[in-house]
């Protein structure tokens, strides 16, 4: 009769228990990397939230030029009031309403280049907060440019139409709403362009000495 294996020294564990602890461990250790990357990115969140909303609402308000500029630049033909309907005067274009539009995408995709350079050039505000901010504050430009030139250029009213002999302008009027995506769009292709040619993996908020020094 053989005589019983000698426990280990310590406190006995099964060998499956090790195993589950080994598998524990290893998935505690994944876990912990991408919670501390979680926990980085809203702490810089955080701190640039108020600089963010600062320049959201300045590329909103940069939304009223882009309209002045749009009602300067599209093309608006006359017409004459006479029996029956209204003629044109002159030869105005035939592709008149979609040059209408075409003008506002292109005030609105010089307005993204511009937003999205701006945002990069601030080098202490790059960021998720930053990006963010540039997709909405460029998105309600475009919507403010939009209804701006549409106020400030209408198209003759029922009365206007009626009287025989008055010269009437045709307004300015969007016929596709996407082109207003134009704006964000542009923004944001220029800061992630600009960003996947970062050397440093903070997007250079912090200046090569200050990381330096850090190292």
């Amino acid at each position: 009769m053989s005589s019983p294996s000698p426990l280990p020294d310590g406190p006995y564990a099964p060998p499956g228990a090790v195993m589950t602890n080994t598998a524990h461990a290893g998935t505690g250790a994944a876990t912990l990397p991408a919670r501390q990357v979680a926990l980085a990115v809203l702490a810089e969140v955080r701190r640039d939230l108020r600089g963010a909303a600062v320049w959201a609402l300045a590329l909103a308000v940069a939304g009223i030029p882009a309209g002045l500029l749009w009602v300067w630049l599209a093309p608006r033909a006359r017409f004459e009031v006479v029996e029956g309907g209204a003629v044109p005067v002159g030869s105005p274009s035939a592709e008149l309403l979609v040059a209408d539009d075409s003008v506002l995408v292109l005030v609105l995709a010089g307005l993204g280049l511009l937003a999205g350079g701006i945002a990069w050039a601030m080098r202490r505000r790059r960021g998720v907060a930053t990006l963010v901010a540039t997709a909405v504050g460029t998105a309600l430009a475009a919507v403010l440019a939009w209804q701006l030139g549409e106020l400030l250029a209408p198209g003759p009213t029922a009365t206007q139409l009626g009287e025989v002999g008055t010269r009437v302008t045709t307004g300015l009027d969007l016929s596709s709403l996407p082109a207003l995506a134009v704006a964000p769009f542009t923004a944001l292709l220029v800061y992630v362009v600009a960003a996947l040619f970062a050397s440093a993996d903070d997007l250079g908020r912090r200046d090569p000495q200050q990381r330096a020094s850090e190292s």
